[in-house]
């Protein structure tokens, strides 16, 4: 998009939201019939704390500085949702300030299903902190009982260093495995680096393994990749699956991973197996 383009984008985008917002659903008084619907400029203006002028050259697209600050008031001001707050701060060019501390996730019904729905796939929903927060019945015949873990058993970096059964797990790629999981975490952590949870569980897992520590201070960053893995299973001994994962649109910072059965050492045949033992 050329800039000109985004800058009337962007005029369009606030001047459509202006139009949904009635006087009294920001307290202010109807003061007699209005032409258009919605708030005046100068309404917006006044409660986002600019000047009239200002904001008037911010909806006809010219091109004008604006910080951080002024684009949540006017979020604010035009309630904006998560989605819409995101696309005013892409149209202005501005990149979104690091998040605080939110509530727990809730798991959707509907992405419970999807999960069991994959059926002898293996698969999981993982939150930005690398919590495992849903899961499928083949996830837990692979990976563990993920019903009976604590919440911090069920973080994948807490696991990953901290559970001699998942390192036994992992076996040989171990290591490559950590490495990818504490350069997700960094890459996390620059998001929400307000959140005082991530140096709180960066610090005690810090004190609790001396290899966390080592990796963590390679500064490696990392989305999360698609791959293969061999799994050292203690009852049908070795699964080798190939991994995708992907993210929710309806529910953000969310990654669905979702494990592939592949041909060798007989690892559909084994899931199966395992599945019917329970």
């Amino acid at each position: 998009m050329l800039e000109l383009d985004r800058q009337l984008e962007l005029g369009a985008f606030l001047k459509n939201r202006r139009a949904r917002i009635l006087p009294a659903h920001v307290g202010l008084p109807e003061n007699g019939r209005r032409r258009t619907s919605g708030l005046r400029r100068a309404e917006v203006a006044m409660l986002a704390g600019v000047s009239i002028d200002w904001y008037t050259y911010l909806e006809q697209g010219r091109d004008i500085q604006v910080s951080n600050q002024v684009l949540e008031s006017i979020a604010r001001v035009l309630q904006l949702d998560d989605s819409e707050r995101k696309h005013l701060f892409l149209l202005a060019h501005r990149q979104l300030p690091p998040e605080t501390e939110r509530p727990p996730l809730q798991v959707s019904d509907t992405l419970q299903r999807f999960l069991d729905q994959l059926g002898h796939a293996p698969a999981c929903a993982i939150d930005a902190k690398l919590n495992i927060v849903a899961w499928n019945r083949a996830f837990s015949v692979v990976y563990g009982d993920y019903d009976h873990f604590n919440t911090r058993e069920r973080n994948l970096l807490w696991q990953t260093f901290m559970s001699p059964a998942f390192l036994a797990l992992k076996g040989s790629q171990w290591k490559d495995h950590a490495l990818r999981l504490v350069a997700q975490l960094r890459a996390h952590y620059a998001r929400f680096i307000e959140d005082n949870w991530y140096a709180d569980f960066i610090l005690d897992l810090q004190q609790h393994s001396i290899e966390f520590q080592q990796l963590w201070e390679l500064h490696e960053v990392l989305d999360a990749p698609e791959g293969r893995k061999l799994i050292h299973h203690p009852v049908v001994k070795e699964l080798a699956f190939e991994h995708i994962s992907f993210q929710s649109i309806d529910v953000p910072d969310v990654q669905i991973l979702v494990n592939i059965a592949l041909p060798e050492y007989d690892t559909a045949q084994k899931l199966a197996l395992l599945l019917n033992q329970k």
